[in-house]
């Protein structure tokens, strides 16, 4: 088992790279606010495609107020009402004791047993194996579950998937994550508009026989969206991966239990992926196949690289499974 004083680090280290990553999504923002302000000055005539950047430049730094308080209001309406968009895109039922004790009392005891707040508890009815955490406050926290889930594993296995989604909640991992999946929500909405733009520009331009500069200014726009996009989801894939890690640490503490997180985590391999859901619902998921063939595009590591480092951690594969090879986690 990882020693608590490791773990704790870990976790502190984590959330100030985190704090850094969500100011670099920040940053992304006002490039992209820079892209449309260049976008608006291709339209008109200058001297120099120089000048127009020049100009487009200082129309981004009097435009900033406005951009932050868009960015804020945005990530402000996503704190408010994660919970409630995250059960309106799922179609999440609550949960209460009377109508799963079984599910409800053993998030009951992991809490009691540490001093923590009860969160609420959703079900989707499907027969994927899943569940994530949501909320940005204690009021709001939330740990959704498949029926799949609830049907599949043991007592043992569904208290380590808990104690997993709990630790998100614990270690501020799920505030980073909503905050992170609004801001890249935004830049994709106002990439598109910039995309839009620069289609219906395009047109008008084979037309009009626009200046060599304007095609030049919208050739720098289309980079600063594309490098925009491109970062933020290098940023969410990071965010999400290490967290993985973390979770499964924090599951292995809470229940002094490696063996039944590894159990968990065979058993949800290649039947976890909730039809219909949204791609930032499965990035907040305990595990998510829809994942790019690279590893730097992959928004969790392979259950075979977390059974490893559960492995390493003083844990135990079932005994039909002990002769299988376990991918290394470096």
């Amino acid at each position: 088992m990882l020693p608590a004083f490791g773990l704790y680090t870990q976790i502190a280290r984590n959330r100030r790279r985190s704090a850094f990553l969500i100011v670099g999504l920040v940053l992304l923002f006002y490039l992209m606010a820079f892209a449309l302000a260049l976008l608006l000055r291709a339209e008109e005539a200058f001297g120099s495609y120089e000048e127009a950047i020049r100009r487009a430049f200082i129309d981004s730094l009097w435009l900033m107020p406005f951009t932050t308080a868009v960015a804020a209001g945005w990530v402000w309406i996503g704190l408010r009402i994660n919970t409630f968009a995250l059960a309106l895109v799922t179609g999440a039922a609550h949960v209460e004791r009377s109508t799963n004790p079984r599910l409800y009392n053993l998030l009951e005891n992991l809490c009691l047993s540490r001093g923590l707040s009860m969160p609420h508890l959703r079900i989707i009815e499907t027969p994927a194996l899943n569940a994530f955490a949501s909320g940005v406050r204690p009021d709001q926290y939330t740990i959704t579950i498949t029926r799949g889930l609830l049907d599949t594993l043991d007592d043992a296995e569904l208290e380590a998937v808990l104690a997993h989604e709990l630790t998100h909640i614990r270690n501020g991992d799920v505030r980073m994550m909503i905050i992170a999946v609004f801001v890249v929500g935004i830049l994709s909405f106002v990439g598109e508009l910039i995309f839009r733009g620069l289609g219906s520009g395009s047109s008008r331009d084979s037309s009009s026989g626009k200046s060599k500069g304007g095609g030049i200014l919208v050739l720098v726009a289309l980079a600063c969206v594309a490098i925009s996009w491109g970062l933020s989801r290098v940023i969410r894939f990071t965010l999400s991966r290490q967290r993985e890690y973390l979770a499964d640490g924090g599951a292995v503490e809470l229940t002094r239990n490696p063996d039944a997180m590894i159990s968990a985590l065979l058993k949800i391999e290649a039947h976890s992926d909730i039809e219909g859901a949204p791609s930032g619902v499965m990035e907040m998921c305990l595990d998510n196949p829809r994942t790019s063939a690279s590893n730097l595009f992959a928004t969790h590591p392979s259950i075979e690289q977390r059974i490893a480092a559960l492995v390493k951690a003083g844990g135990r594969l079932p005994a039909t499974q002990e002769s299988l090879p376990v991918e290394s986690t470096s």
